[in-house]
């Protein structure tokens, strides 16, 4: 291999970072924790190691006497996606009952997938696929946005332990919301002068939400209380 190959290796390399750019624009304006930088790196350092894999016969090694080489890219790839797995890892974290960071996990493994189309000179199905990722993650959430929204919530409550009657009317506030998952958590904090519980609702659009705010707001011993959707 030397400079005249070059060439060759250079619209892959630039087809993945117009595919990880892509995506990670629309993660970035999110807000979310791996953004442009991260998913174009995920993608260009996806393809430079297809390309180093597909082009094994120019590796400069000794080949023994009477042996034959024998190029499977495919091992690369296998590597490649299960490497990206612990950089998905740290995007997804755990907040009260939610689990959050799964779309953001789920696009820098499509990204490695498309940096290794595009290492293997699959460029119109990797162009395919950067397309469709795109569609997925932004045209989707604006189509989906005209729909009603059907809100998961974690919702924290606390309250003054020596106010029994808090209990009964934060329970209260909450039934006429949704449906509030059974269990919710009970826990003591503040040196035992505060009780806290978490719950999990379903409310239909932002309304009911501010009205359960409201209640919240209105019962004599509550201290703290945080309304938290679910948002990938």
């Amino acid at each position: 291999m030397d400079l005249s190959d070059l060439p060759d290796f250079v619209l892959p390399l630039l087809a993945a970072v117009a595919a990880g750019g892509l995506i990670g624009f629309e993660r970035e304006w999110r807000g979310r924790s791996a953004g442009f930088r991260t998913h174009i790196l995920v993608c260009l350092a996806s393809a430079l190691l297809m390309e180093a894999a597909v082009s094994q016969g120019a590796w400069r090694f000794d080949i023994l006497p009477g042996t034959r080489i024998v190029s499977d890219p495919t091992r690369m790839a296998h590597g490649i996606l299960t490497g990206i797995g612990f950089l998905c890892a740290g995007v997804i974290f755990r907040a009260g009952f939610s689990i959050h960071g799964l779309t953001t996990a789920a696009s820098l493994w499509i990204t490695a997938a498309l940096g290794l189309l595009f290492g293997a000179g699959l460029f119109w199905l990797g162009v395919s696929g950067t397309v469709l990722t795109v569609v997925i993650l932004a045209v989707l959430r604006l189509v989906s946005a005209r729909f009603p929204q059907h809100l998961r919530i974690d919702a924290e409550v606390a309250w003054r332990r020596e106010d029994p009657s808090a209990e009964a009317a934060v329970e209260a506030a909450f039934a006429g919301v949704g449906n509030r998952a059974a269990g919710g958590r009970h826990e003591l904090i503040e040196g035992g002068e505060t009780v806290r519980r978490l719950f999990r609702l379903k409310a239909m659009g932002e309304e009911p939400l501010k009205a359960l705010a409201a209640r919240l707001r209105a019962i004599e011993g509550v201290t703290a209380y945080r309304l938290d959707p679910r948002d990938d």
